[in-house]
């Protein structure tokens, strides 16, 4: 709600008169001064601490300890305390400028109070005016729904959703998520968990699947939209079952189940959908990354190996003109892909030949 005096009074006042504590939280240091004053003139008749990050160790401590033993009625601060405080008699939290924090923010704020069995109460408060952007009414409107136990997966889901992924699987980013992607990874998780579990229940190894994922990066949109399919939780679960077709025909099939579902397919899912084919021929290959662009594409073998390196090495013999093999192992096709749908179809009929070589 926009903030509200009357509101903002009445809400202190009952967490004070019925014996509790109140948290007011603000996003920025540079608006505490300003607040601490319109609350000292507000709810005159509440003891009032304020706490930040670049308060010294010794005083935040202090502060904290009064507050937690009841020296002050409502204590002013940061974000700073979203997370490792557990104070029962806090039953009521007040987020200034709730728009500006960060969803998962909001839920761990959120989780400040209720901790006991006495009521609580949450107040998101914005500016008067304030329009707000599309993300951060989405996440005021998340926080709403999120109100059972157990709702830390919804609420991850929601947050990556609404913030992508970011740099999840970009060049920053090493180790097994960022070599099988992030669909792959869970699972190969819980299997190397099982695999540790039936090592130490027998006492001998059990053999590792060579199971990987190839990264394919062709700078066009591959998703499934929102305004496709609504539901998250059910978009999640369209992407789990696209990173697990295997064949053409799962790929047929799921592809006409969408039709059915949710009407014709976007240009975005078309290029999901041919990009799981493409990965399938990455395998078949043993390409593990491909990187094109309007000019040609980069290719990255899996452990710079080649099932049949006398092939490609005639292959690129007889293409020195739009195929060469870097020193590192790389092979770079030269090719002139002026859109999205050429570069699509000539990456595909590249590593076609490429996977009948290595047959």
């Amino acid at each position: 709600m926009p903030f509200d005096p009357v509101v903002i009074r009445e809400a202190i006042l009952r967490e004070h008169h019925r014996g509790g504590k109140i948290f007011y939280v603000t996003p920025r240091i540079k608006y505490m001064a300003d607040l601490e004053h319109t609350l000292r003139e507000l709810v005159p008749e509440i003891k009032i601490a304020t706490a930040h990050g670049q308060m010294n160790a010794t005083d935040l401590d202090a502060v904290m300890n009064a507050f937690y033993d009841g020296g002050y009625d409502m204590l002013l601060s940061t974000s700073i305390v979203e997370s490792g405080l557990d104070i029962p008699t806090a039953n009521t939290i007040i987020i200034d400028r709730a728009e500006m924090f960060g969803l998962s923010q909001l839920y761990q704020l959120r989780g400040r109070v209720g901790r006991a069995k006495t009521r609580a109460y949450a107040y998101c408060t914005l500016p008067h005016q304030k329009k707000l952007s599309h993300a951060a009414t989405r996440r005021l409107e998340v926080m709403q729904t999120l109100d059972s136990l157990g709702a830390g997966f919804t609420l991850a889901s929601h947050d990556m959703d609404i913030r992508g992924f970011g740099n999840l699987l970009g060049e920053e980013q090493s180790g097994q998520v960022r070599e099988v992607g992030i669909e792959l990874y869970q699972q190969m998780l819980e299997e190397a968990v099982m695999t540790a579990k039936t090592q130490a229940q027998s006492g001998h190894a059990a053999p590792a699947a060579d199971e990987w994922s190839p990264q394919i990066n062709l700078g066009m949109t591959v998703l499934i939209p929102e305004a496709y399919v609504e539901d998250l939780e059910l978009r999640l679960g369209l992407y789990r079952r696209a990173a697990a077709l295997a064949t053409e025909g799962d790929i047929h099939a799921f592809a006409d189940e969408l039709v059915d579902r949710f009407g014709p397919l976007p240009a975005e899912v078309d290029h999901l959908l041919a990009i799981v084919r493409l990965k399938q021929l990455c395998r078949e290959a043993g390409v593990e990354r491909i990187d094109a662009g309007p000019k040609g594409a980069v290719l990255s073998f899996r452990k710079n190996r080649f099932a049949q390196p006398e092939k490609l090495l005639s292959f690129i013999a007889k293409n020195t003109a739009r195929v060469k093999l870097r020193p590192d192992h790389r092979l770079v096709l030269m090719e002139d892909w002026s859109d999205a749908a050429k570069k699509l179809k000539g990456v595909r009929e590249s590593i076609s030949e490429i996977a009948k070589l290595a047959a």
